[in-house]
């Protein structure tokens, strides 16, 4: 008994130390794209910056790829809305949080270094969709909630809706490079549920 309570003990900083490490790497790396923009992002660069080794940051992300995504999951990353039995009301906050997130100083740079790297011969595809499918979920989950409720017209077609959902803000912060903003938000609001409203 005591060999395995030595043992635990023994293990017990592992983790805290991995999400130091984790923490730091990250953060790190949204400080130099707010910085200096996506190019500054290199494996030297962030190592320097969050104090840590080089084989540190490969274990946890193999690629410069995966770190900028995992970087950009701490920004924008997955929700979980409860059920307020309104889809409206869980429209809005969908938006508001993902407004306040792309508010944030250095979100356009990351947000757009990661769509541009997207695009970059050789990025493995894959991986950004399925950061953008885990992004887009809960979008989806209240759409197929209000189906169920019967707010949303049951022919509404989730994927594209989601997407008209994710959009609008994204576009104004990256192409109209203007903050996006609480009247964006209720605009947004209103013409989504009415182009999803079901007809009872």
């Amino acid at each position: 008994m005591a060999g395995t309570q030595s043992r635990g003990a023994e293990r017990g900083p592992g983790r805290p130390r991995e999400e130091r490490v984790t923490g730091a790497v990250l953060n790190a790396v949204v400080d130099l794209v707010t910085e200096q923009g996506i190019g500054a992002v290199t494996m030297d660069a962030v190592a320097a910056r969050a104090g840590v080794s080089k084989p540190a940051i490969y274990r946890r992300w193999p690629t410069k790829q995966d770190l900028i995504i995992a970087a950009a999951e701490t920004r924008i990353g997955v929700l979980s809305v409860p059920d307020l039995g309104d889809f409206r009301a869980e429209l809005r906050l969908i938006l508001t949080t993902r407004l306040e997130a792309y508010r944030l100083p250095g979100s356009d740079r990351l947000i757009a270094g990661l769509i541009g790297a997207a695009a970059e011969t050789g990025a493995v595809r894959g991986q950004y969709v399925e950061y953008t499918e885990r992004i887009t979920s809960e979008t989806r989950r209240i759409l197929e909630r209000g189906i169920a409720r019967g707010e949303v017209r049951p022919d509404t077609d989730v994927r594209a809706a989601a997407t008209l959902v994710a959009a609008p803000l994204l576009f104004r912060l990256i192409v109209e490079q203007e903050l996006p903003d609480a009247a964006l938000v209720d605009t947004l609001v209103d013409l989504v549920s009415r182009a999803v409203r079901s007809a009872a």
